[in-house]
């Protein structure tokens, strides 16, 4: 088994280390996260760092990288208050991807890539079409991580769109039944498949 002491990573080539470390926390969410300004220029861009925070209230929380440059999402949530969460299908995981590249504020990625917005019940924010799982956004509050300056940004569940067979008797998403991908690093792109629900476990006797 390789080693690496922090001395190590710290000594590492540039890239090596960033992948090094974005892959070893293990697979993380795949989503599209889509906003719109004042001015009305839809954004879309994608986000392997959203995570669930809570239940009640239903909270999840992504994290951003410092504002030291332009963040049209951050921007967008914090001026609108509002944003979408999409998970990325099997179908269109490269144009998602894409997503990444950086445009200027005045550019939609909807119009540099074949994504579709769509918009639903008098939400602000685009959601991206065909998505099976859509979640709306409520933005409701930001921490920013001392240590290294990034931002925990938090937001409410206002709305769920979830296509019908994906949900079970008691709630559970199956995800894999909507070949969702989940990310490995920064650009592996991954379609994992269920392989067992295990029941609530209690302390053997």
């Amino acid at each position: 088994m390789q080693y690496f002491s922090l001395e190590d990573i710290n000594n590492l080539q540039h890239l090596y280390k960033i992948n090094l470390i974005n892959s070893c926390s293990g697979f993380k969410s795949a989503n599209l996260i889509g906003t719109k300004s004042k001015k009305g220029i839809e954004n879309v861009a994608v986000f392997s760092s959203i995570t669930h925070i809570g239940s009640n209230p239903p909270i999840l929380g992504f994290f951003c990288r410092p504002t030291t440059v332009t963040r049209d999402t951050y921007e967008n949530i914090k001026k609108t208050g509002v944003y979408t969460i999409n998970h990325i299908h099997e179908s269109n995981f490269q144009e998602a991807h894409h997503t990444s590249a950086k445009y200027d504020s005045e550019t939609s990625e909807f119009d540099k890539t074949s994504l579709s917005s769509e918009y639903k019940k008098g939400c602000f924010a685009p959601f991206v079409e065909y998505s099976p799982i859509q979640i709306e956004m409520k933005f409701v509050g930001e921490y920013t991580i001392k240590e290294n300056n990034t931002i925990l940004v938090l937001g409410e569940i206002q709305g769920l769109y979830i296509n019908d067979k994906l949900i079970t008797q008691d709630g559970f998403i199956n995800l894999s039944e909507a070949n969702v991908a989940t990310i490995n690093g920064l650009d592996g792109y991954a379609f994992p498949k269920l392989k067992e629900r295990l029941a609530y476990q209690r302390p053997k006797t």
